[in-house]
């Protein structure tokens, strides 16, 4: 599968945007969906993962209780809602695909195989 982000942008703080990850070239719904965000001069985080069915999410803490992930499989796509932004959410924000993700392992970069190219979201004070 083939992973494409976008919906990035700028944004004032407490604004809100929508990012997608569109998928393509594979059973899209075999896959367990992650965003992760870097902000310059920052590793990599995570930021929220949602399982095969969508049944399980997960997010970090920094983000939980404002930014929400979903997914269409019927349109192979990934959503990050993301609301109440402010400037320490500025970062380049990537999805990542992984076939053999389990609860226990969602939030770890090493658990999936699949990156596409982010799309920067940039939040003005």
């Amino acid at each position: 599968v083939q992973l494409q982000a976008s919906g990035g942008g700028l944004v004032q703080a407490r604004g809100s945007l929508r990012l997608s990850c569109a998928a393509s070239g594979d059973t899209f719904s075999r896959y367990a969906i992650a965003w992760f965000r870097q902000a310059p001069g920052k590793e990599r985080e995570f930021v929220a993962a949602i399982r095969q069915r969508g049944g399980t999410t997960a997010y970090a803490d920094s983000v939980k209780g404002r930014f929400t992930i979903s997914r269409d499989n019927a349109k192979n796509t990934v959503y990050l809602q993301m609301n109440t932004l402010t400037p320490e959410d500025t970062a380049i924000y990537s999805c990542a695909g992984g076939s053999s993700v389990i609860p226990s392992n969602l939030r770890s970069q090493n658990a999936y195989s699949i990156w596409g190219q982010g799309t920067q979201v940039t939040v003005s004070s």
